[in-house]
């Protein structure tokens, strides 16, 4: 097949094939929770890297790139390309794939990357179609929407792919990248110094308000929350408001509303009220919300699936550094924020987790079942001074369910072990889950 482009445009977003080397600037830093992404470049299955938009999913496929070649695979035999790439607009896969195939490596193995392969409709079963002809690639492709996880290549890839969701930095991985050479066994048994322990709860405190977007870390103080400010706006025009059709206004109106009421029950009827939407409105924002990584749900806990889907779900964001980027605040709102935190910890350990409030009002802010049926009830608040309010809600949950092992309440310094529950700092039970 002859090809339809020139290879020097496919040149420009390949520095190794000249320079040899991947350049510096695209390394990045590495993440050990995502060793096995990494190391997937060596299987045959197709990886798929999903994730919020700046979490690091480029930097991840661009340090695959550099394993290869240092172990040996000629820089010709791989190709990256980022289809949001506004140069790409008018080629097809099948045009990409053929200009490289026909002018630079028309037989080796070929490791080919797309990134925000979305943007190009069918990709999936253009990539199962090579996959099954085995015509010796290897693929790695990313995108900033759960679509990818669901609807567009469910079918059409199963067990033919290798899926890796990518967050913003966890607090241990904040640390690292702001090169805290800190021993969190240690820590978390609390064998620190004082300077270390100052510098530790002035880290968790910067961690808690601006968040673990990877760029946002090492840029200077006055241009986080602008940079922040960009990436949502980055979201929600490009994963939501184009790719939806939706009315700009509206969609912003919606994502603020939410924004502002983290960690809070998201009633229809309240959010029609304010906003002037209708249910299906509502609840088709939410779903494009979710599909960008921006928001997540969280269930109410109940053996009866009804009965769980019939309360109002709770409503979390990636990352707090975003959130109060842009969202409408009269307070520093510490407990939403602290609360967001546990959350976003929780789902990216793939817990199985749910809120749980009683008929009189006693509410679980987490509630784990895990793989052997047991459940933890989890309480965050993020002060010393504990409410009876906290512990009387864990009590009453444990009463209603006997497969409950664990009570815990998560504190600001607060650490001790009383009336079966745990009390722990916040920062420490982050480095030690």
């Amino acid at each position: 097949m002859k090809s339809k482009m020139e290879l020097n445009k496919l040149a420009e977003a390949n520095p190794w094939w000249s320079i040899k080397k991947v350049p510096e600037e695209l390394k990045g830093q590495p993440r050990l929770d995502y060793s096995l992404l990494v190391k997937s470049i060596d299987v045959q299955e197709v990886t798929i890297v999903v994730g919020v938009r700046r979490a690091g999913k480029s930097t991840f496929m661009y340090q695959m790139v550099e394993k290869l070649i240092e172990k040996g695979v000629s820089p010709e035999q791989i190709l990256f390309v980022n289809l949001e790439d506004t140069r790409f607009d008018e080629d097809s896969l099948e045009d990409i794939y053929q200009a490289y195939r026909t002018n630079l490596n028309p037989d080796k193995k070929a490791y080919i990357f797309f990134d925000e392969i979305h943007k190009k409709e069918k990709w999936e079963a253009w990539i199962r179609r090579h996959y099954d002809l085995k015509t010796n690639c290897k693929f790695v492709v990313s995108g900033s929407c759960s679509y990818l996880l669901k609807k567009e290549y469910a079918a059409l890839l199963t067990g033919r792919n290798l899926t890796f969701e990518v967050y913003p930095l966890s607090f241990k991985e904040f640390l690292e990248f702001k090169g805290r050479k800190l021993d969190f066994s240690k820590a978390v048994k609390g064998i620190l110094t004082e300077k270390e322990r100052f510098l530790l709860l002035n880290d968790f405190n910067e961690y808690l308000f601006q968040g673990g977007f990877p760029r946002v870390v090492f840029q200077e103080k006055e241009f986080k929350t602008p940079l922040l400010s960009q990436y949502y706006n980055d979201i929600i025009f490009k994963d939501i408001i184009n790719r939806y059709n939706l009315n700009s206004r509206k969609t912003s109106d919606f994502a603020k509303y939410i924004m502002t009421n983290i960690a809070s029950l998201i009633s229809l009827r309240n959010v029609r009220n304010v906003l002037g939407l209708s249910y299906e409105a509502i609840k088709d924002y939410l779903s494009h919300a979710h599909d960008a990584f921006l928001f997540f749900t969280l269930d109410h806990f109940s053996y009866s699936v009804k009965e769980q889907k019939s309360r109002a779900p709770k409503v979390y964001c990636i990352d707090n550094g975003l959130r109060n980027a842009v969202s409408f605040k009269f307070s520093k709102d510490e407990g939403r924020l602290a609360e967001n935190i546990v959350f976003i910890n929780l789902r990216r350990k793939n817990s199985d987790v749910y809120y749980w409030k009683s008929t009189n009002e006693k509410e679980v802010d987490f509630v784990i079942k895990k793989d052997n049926q047991s459940l933890t009830a989890i309480n965050v608040t993020y002060t010393d001074e504990i409410s009876g309010r906290e512990i009387f809600s864990l009590i009453e949950f444990k009463k209603n369910f006997n497969k409950t092992k664990e009570l815990i309440v998560l504190t600001k310094s607060l650490e001790k072990k009383e009336k079966g529950i745990s009390f722990i700092p916040l920062w420490k039970w982050l480095l030690d889950t």
